[in-house]
Parts: C-alpha cells; structure tokens; sequence
C-alpha cells in the first residue's frame, strides 16, 4: 500500500494473503480483536499455532491462562523481543496487562520469575477495568512508563506475520527500544504486518517500519498518527463491536481526530436492515454523529490465509451523516 511497506516487505511471495490483500486494496475496517482487556507474557522460543499451549511455555498454564482471559472477555497473547530466539527462556518473563480500555486505559507491568502467578489475577476486577484491585493482588506490578507496540510475528499461524511482521518489530525496536515487541497470533493476518497498541487496544493494519515507529511516538502523547487513520490502517479499537470500530475510524478520519480517547461510540442493530447498525459516534467536546455502518460483499473472492481456498469477503461501509 505504500512505499515504505513494499521495501520493508521484499521477501513476501506474490500470492502471500497480505500481499494479495495489498493489491486489492481490502478495507481493515470493523477487523480488530475483540478484547476488554489484554494479557501480554513474554515467552521466548518457538511458538506453534496455538501459541499459549505450543510454545516453551507450560501448556497447562497456558492453557489455564488462555482459558479464563476468554471467559472475561480478554486476550492472552505471549510476546518476546525483537530479533533472534534463545530456544530456552532465560531470566524473568516481563508481563503487560492492559485494562480499563473503555474508559481511561492503563498498562501495567512486572518482571515475574513465576508466570504461574498470573493465576491469581482477580478476573472481573481486571475486565472491570479496576487497576487497584489488580494491583492489591498482584504487588509485583507497576504502571508503565509509557505505551508499547506489539506486532504480530506467529509464523505458524501464518507466514505473512513472520515475513512481514519480523523485520518491522526488529527495525522499530533498534528505534525505539523496549516500546516494540514481537506477539502471537492477533488476528488478521491478510494486513500484515499487524499491530496492537496498549494499553488502548488500538488494532493497526500494514505497519511499517517508519509508521510503528510514529505509533509509538504519537501514543506517548495519547494520539494516532494523522498517516494511520483510515480504512488501509485503522482496524478498531478492541473493546468495540465491529460495527463500532468501523463508524468511529471513518468518522476519525473524516475529522482528522487523532487523539486516541476522544472519541466513543455506541451501536444499536437497524430496526429496518439486515447486517446493519445504527452508530452514534460522541465526541469530548460535544459533537455527535449518527452514521449506519453496513457489513456487505468486500467484491472478489481472496484468500484470508497464505494457502488457503479463496472465499467470498466482506467490508464495512459506514453512510450517512459523516462531517466535521
């Protein structure tokens, strides 16, 4: 999609999903994980495709720890740093939760010898978004200093994570060191290289290295970069609904919003329309749009998986209503 994400990504085969995606100009609108919450456990080494139980780390706690995020409506993703592997994890693991995504994120993190003690997270206080709690539980946390970027790199899930998503982490790392990691499988790989950003849980499309960067630089004053808004780049934010996260991107791009709280919204299903939703898209300084966002045909059939059969697609339009 631009120049920066085609030298970055060189390697990539020709009928790659993402590259096939690129192309096409697919819409990453209303794609973002759903998440109230995120769980980020660093875990060096191989990961399989199931990440939290095919990795070096113990499977029943991965699995345990998997588990319980989804009953909250949360995500575990394991994470690790930039570069080459050791094939065994050495010294602690750094762990990031990220909660209160709805209404004033936070990021907590420790460096736990024992993963293990992440069982003991108090669950509704962590999807309630309740850091106090949290930390009452958990001492060994502390806020963080700032945001980090995790871009996936799952190669098992799908290589375009790993062809696409490895030179970027490693890149913007060297930039901007500690505030870039490499994840697990978020999602969407058909736009790789993807990103989340917490502790907003903000979903980002066809990174680059030049662009992660900017998000890290522009999350640290609580804003997106003006570059990331839009259908190409701006997935959502987790803790909406697809139709949400497809109304609020359109209006933000439309009004050229970056600043990443200042917006919220709220979707009801059309009383007349299928695969249709009414949105009210609130600003902090008063402003409200009502716009609809539409689920529809996304045109031709594409692979959503390197390897996989083509099949039908879909995108979010969002109408109506739409203006500064």
């Amino acid at each position: 999609m631009t120049g920066a994400a085609v030298e970055t990504h060189a390697r990539s085969q020709p009928d790659a999903c993402s590259v096939i995606w690129d192309r096409a100009h697919g819409s990453a609108l209303g794609t973002a994980a759903a998440a109230w919450f995120w769980i980020a456990l660093e875990q060096s080494g191989p990961w399989g495709r199931e990440a939290a139980t095919q990795s070096r780390l113990d499977p029943e706690l991965g699995l345990a720890l998997d588990g319980r995020a989804q009953e909250e409506k949360g995500r575990l993703i394991l994470i690790r740093r930039p570069g080459s592997h050791p094939t065994v994890h050495e010294g602690p693991h750094r762990v990031y939760l990220a909660g209160g995504l709805a209404d004033r994120p936070w990021l907590l993190q420790a460096d736990l010898d024992d993963p293990g003690q992440l069982l003991r997270l108090p669950w509704a206080a962590l999807r309630e978004g309740d850091m106090d709690t949290v930390r009452a539980r958990l001492p060994a946390f502390n806020e963080s200093d700032g945001p980090v970027l995790m871009i996936c790199s799952n190669s098992k899930r799908d290589i375009c994570c790993a062809v696409r998503g490895r030179p970027v982490a490693l890149e913007s790392s060297s930039q901007r060191p500690g505030r870039v990691w490499e994840c697990s499988h978020t999602g969407g790989h058909r736009f790789a290289p993807t990103g989340i950003l917490l502790p907003h849980g903000q979903t980002l499309a066809r990174l680059s290295s030049a662009t992660a960067v900017a998000v890290v630089d522009a999350a640290a004053r609580g804003e997106l970069p003006v570059e990331m808004l839009g259908a190409a780049y701006d997935r959502g934010r987790s803790h909406l609904t697809p139709p949400e996260q497809a109304a609020e991107s359109v209006v933000r791009q439309q009004i050229q919003e970056p600043t990443l709280l200042a917006l919220t919204t709220k979707a009801v299903p059309h009383a007349s329309r299928t695969n249709a939703w009414c949105c009210r898209v609130s600003h902090i300084d008063g402003r409200r749009w009502d716009v609809v966002a539409v689920r529809s045909s996304g045109g031709e059939d594409r692979p959503e998986s390197c390897g996989g059969m083509a099949v039908p697609t879909w995108q979010w339009s969002v109408l109506s209503g739409v203006g500064p």
